[in-house]
């Protein structure tokens, strides 16, 4: 048993450092990860209809036009866009930085990111150094919920920032919803979303919960979280399913602990935000 012992400790001192060094470190990432589209209107051929012809959600707005802009609360982030487009107006960048503080930030236009605002300073001072959050898939695929989970892994490790997620809406600063918000889910969400001692946060993750992605205007859910507004989003991380870092850079900015708009990825020589201590 002891032998034993010894060859996993042995195993585990080559594995190294398994957690990302992120965000006082580079982010990595698989080489066919998309992150956030950026769109060149002056490529476009006037009138050209193809990129928006070939989105599968609807995402592209006033497509061939200089107004042009994308939905990243729609958008699956399938290259089905960039794919089409002969002109290269649209391509998807390797920036993980998505969330938004509302919905209407999530059009994007240009190259240029929008990042999520931090809460106010009374609310910050409330929730503290910890964030507790209950996670709800309403009627979610387990896409979403899947990489929600990958967040506390060892890679992630989502807990060394003082965020985890609970059973108990009774012991959560607030919740994190995936999925269309079906109609048999949604009275559940605003029951969870009500159990929740004030102040309380919600989040909305992935497409479906921002728009109801693929299964948008169908009678039997509510286009995502949009479609309850008894209940306030505070902020939106699109995805299909969004990256865990994604997810964790929008909550860390959402608490201020995350401090300017410089990126670093793996490999490149961009700078990196530096993490707040206070």
């Amino acid at each position: 048993m002891i032998d034993d012992l010894v060859k996993i400790l042995r195993f585990r001192s080559r594995l190294g450092r398994q957690t990302v060094a992120y965000p006082e470190g580079p982010a990595r990432f698989p080489e066919r990860f998309r992150g956030r589209p950026a769109l060149d209107p002056g490529k476009c051929r006037n009138g050209c209809r193809d990129c928006a012809d070939a989105c599968p959600t609807e995402a592209i707005v006033d497509p061939g036009l200089p107004t042009m802009r994308l939905d990243t609360g729609r958008c699956l982030f399938c290259p089905a866009c960039e794919q089409a487009c002969p002109e290269g107006a649209i391509r998807f960048t390797r920036d993980y930085r998505l969330s938004a503080r509302t919905r209407e930030e999530l059009l994007v236009s240009g190259d240029v990111p929008v990042l999520a605002r931090a809460l106010e300073e009374r609310t910050r001072k409330l929730l503290g150094r910890a964030l507790r959050l209950r996670q709800v898939s309403a009627a979610g695929c387990n896409g979403c919920e899947a990489e929600l989970n990958a967040s506390g892994n060892i890679q992630f490790d989502l807990s060394r920032f003082g965020v985890q997620f609970v059973a108990s809406p009774r012991h959560a600063d607030g919740i994190v919803v995936t999925g269309p918000v079906s109609e048999n889910m949604r009275l559940a969400t605003i029951k969870t979303w009500e159990a929740i001692p004030a102040p309380r946060l919600v989040i909305a993750v992935g497409a479906c919960a921002l728009s109801g992605g693929i299964f948008r205007d169908s009678p039997v859910q509510s286009n995502g979280m949009p479609g309850l507004p008894e209940i306030p989003v505070d902020l939106f991380v699109p995805g299909c399913p969004p990256h865990p870092i994604t997810f964790m850079d929008g909550v860390l900015r959402l608490l201020g602990r995350i401090e300017g708009s410089e990126l670093r990825l793996a490999g490149t020589e961009v700078v990196e935000p530096a993490l707040s201590r206070d």
